[in-house]
């Protein structure tokens, strides 16, 4: 079976590790029977070069043809400079709104191999972490109207329906069934009327799933949890902006950025992938960034949109395998020895069989 894959380099080292993704899904082809027709759109800075635009209707409608999105890096200083609604990332908001993608799913997981790299205590982490955070992405502060002049006022309206809480409520509660049946819910309700909204509606729906427990938590408590006892989270359901910050924090409780995937889901089988970190200007070409975190985000790809359980399997089991060999790229060498972009897809590729 052909699988349409609309491939988004961006910027920094995203071609890099782009590139790695399609030399794995090519070997996963191989093996499993499958063709991967890949087309490449450009968004981000490298669309503002060319386009003067972060992402043009025709690359966005090469994206909506397409049967998953699998997306490398946006962003560098070179574009910091130009208006908001020029910039890189700009591009990548507009990729979500336009391809209906409301859901974002994080996991954060350490691997046995790298718990040196977690900078928290044995005793706090114990034997394993495995949190799935899903963060709203079509609403809050990023997407409600903006005012003022930049200069000496300014405003952002925070805001969301209970539709559009209520919909990755349940998706959160679908995926804490398949996994701890526990879902923490993360709002600010004690002070904004956007979080009360989103309290009441999660309340609402968790009705629908009394095998699932729910428990609420302010978001500063949540950030402090997240480090004091992150053994506590299953599955974490949160707004934009909360969430933006909250993965970021408990990607870095993994031990390494560069390790973590995600999945960004609407309604349809239609998905954008693509690994948590940045661009990484400063180390692009040098061939030292990790593709880690992109492979696997092919993996969550053949699950989430192609319904390819095995094959993505295949994948994760190969990058736990060459982690277990000792192989390291340098963020998660620990200043030991470390290869490079090139070598560590190689070893994985020898994994898959």
């Amino acid at each position: 079976m052909e699988y349409k894959i609309a491939r988004i380099p961006g910027d920094g080292i995203g071609p890099e590790i782009s590139e790695e993704a399609v030399r794995i899904l090519s070997r996963i082809g191989e093996l499993y029977g499958h063709t991967f027709a890949f087309t490449e759109v450009d968004a981000g800075g490298v669309a503002i070069d060319k386009y003067g635009d972060p992402l043009p209707e025709e690359q966005l409608e090469a994206c909506r043809r397409s049967d998953a999105v699998l997306l490398a890096a946006v962003g560098g200083e070179k574009w910091d400079d130009l208006p908001v609604d020029k910039r890189p990332e700009k591009g990548l908001l507009r990729l979500r709104g336009g391809l209906g993608l409301f859901a974002n799913l994080r996991p954060a997981i350490i691997y046995d191999e790298l718990r040196d790299a977690c900078p928290l205590k044995d005793e706090i982490v114990g034997t394993g972490l495995d949190i799935l955070i899903l963060r709203e992405l079509t609403g809050d502060v990023y997407f409600g109207e903006r005012g003022g002049d930049d200069i000496t006022y300014s405003s952002d309206l925070m805001n969301y329906h209970d539709y559009e809480v209520e919909r990755i409520a349940r998706l959160a509660f679908e995926s804490a069934r398949k996994r701890g049946k526990k879902v923490t819910s993360v709002d600010k309700a004690n002070v904004l009327a956007t979080s009360r909204l989103w309290r009441n509606t999660v309340s609402r729906v968790a009705k629908d799933y009394p095998d699932v427990e729910l428990n609420h938590m302010y978001v500063d408590n949540a950030a402090m949890q997240l480090v004091r006892n992150p053994r506590q989270f299953d599955v974490v359901v949160t707004g934009n902006l909360f969430g933006d910050i909250l993965t970021d924090e408990a990607s870095m409780i993994t031990g390494s950025i560069g390790m973590l995937p995600s999945a960004s889901l609407g309604s349809t089988k239609l998905g954008m992938y693509e690994p948590i970190h940045g661009s990484a200007p400063d180390i692009a070409g040098t061939g030292k960034a990790n593709p880690i975190a992109m492979i696997l985000s092919c993996a969550m790809m053949l699950r989430y949109s192609f319904d390819l359980e095995e094959e993505a399997q295949a994948i994760e089991t190969a990058v736990k395998a060459v982690l277990k060999g000792g192989a390291r790229t340098a963020d998660i060498a620990a200043g030991g020895k470390s290869i490079s972009t090139r070598e560590m897809s190689d070893l994985i590729l020898a994994e898959l069989k």
